[in-house]
């Protein structure tokens, strides 16, 4: 395999996660300044969240209701993430199933050493050999960017700010309020909200890139772009004939899915993905590269 760093993906990384850094200093500045009740709350989330950091693995994997599987349960399976582990030079990661129908992969973990590779079985159902190595080629370059945690750190911020916006007016008045009133609550509810939308938006500008990043990886590892591009096509068209019940209990998972589940105008604005369209182009364009490399 013949990987290249994507000097891209981390310096966009790094620029996320230090306005990210910025903005949070800033906004535990100004919740200081406010009321001192708040302050508390936000140490209290940022213990809870940095613990939650450590076992964000397994608590993806609940909120899919997928377990680990044994190589006894899914031997091709586990054989095909063994040697796409081995060609992207990583330790081989936990090999996870979720029992739905909506076809559908990702990545999770704190580090390369720490790292769980989970499909469904709708997934598994529905994708051909070359496909489903180009999926997990995929989720491997998610991995083996480092971009799984980053992506999981950034949230959590984001997750304080909504944290203080929904509940900010039950828990604000017990603190001093320098401002008089329930003016300190009212500029601690309106910075919560600034917080909240600049690290939504960060968050889905870098998540949006990441994906072009892994496609780009994956194809590194497998050396099949076509598969990979085949893979996408069929997971966005098999989505459409998913009851729409199974796609709403799982779409919180939108940001580490392969594919992510959306539609509409407010879902294409925010999207966490690029089009399946631009990506199977892009895909296409590393194929004729490569054809005539």
């Amino acid at each position: 395999m013949e990987w290249k760093t994507d000097w891209g993906l981390r310096g966009r990384m790094f620029f996320t996660m230090f306005l990210l850094a910025a903005l949070y200093i800033a906004f535990l500045g100004v919740l200081l300044w406010t009321n001192q009740s708040f302050v508390l709350i936000v140490g209290f989330m940022s213990v809870f969240l940095i613990a939650q950091f450590f076992f964000s693995d397994k608590l993806a994997l609940r909120s899919m209701g997928a377990r680990e599987v044994s190589e006894e349960e899914y031997p091709e399976l586990h054989r095909m993430v063994g040697r796409l582990s081995q060609q992207a030079d990583l330790p081989k990661p936990t090999v996870a199933v979720a029992d739905t129908q909506t076809p559908n992969a990702f990545a999770t973990g704190r580090s390369q050493k720490n790292a769980t590779v989970a499909v469904t079985t709708g997934l598994l159902g529905t994708l051909d050999e070359d496909e489903l190595e180009g999926v997990m080629a995929h989720e491997l370059a998610h991995v083996k960017n480092r971009d799984v945690a980053v992506m999981t750190i950034a949230s959590f911020l984001a997750t304080i700010a909504m944290f203080i916006l929904r509940w900010g007016f039950l828990f604000g008045g017990g603190g001093r309020d320098r401002q008089g009133g329930g003016a300190g609550i009212i500029v601690a509810i309106v910075a919560s909200l600034v917080v909240w939308i600049v690290s939504f938006l960060l968050i889905r500008a870098l998540s949006r890139y990441r994906e072009y990043a892994a496609d780009r990886g994956g194809a590194a590892i497998t050396g099949k772009p076509a598969a990979l591009a085949s893979a996408l096509m069929t997971i966005d068209n098999r989505m459409d004939r998913v009851p729409k019940e199974d796609l709403r209990e799982q779409s919180e998972m939108n940001a580490f899915f392969i594919v992510p589940i959306s539609s509409g105008v407010i879902a294409n604005l925010f999207r966490t993905h690029p089009t399946t369209e631009r990506r199977v182009e892009r895909l296409q364009e590393l194929a004729g590269e490569m054809e005539t490399a």
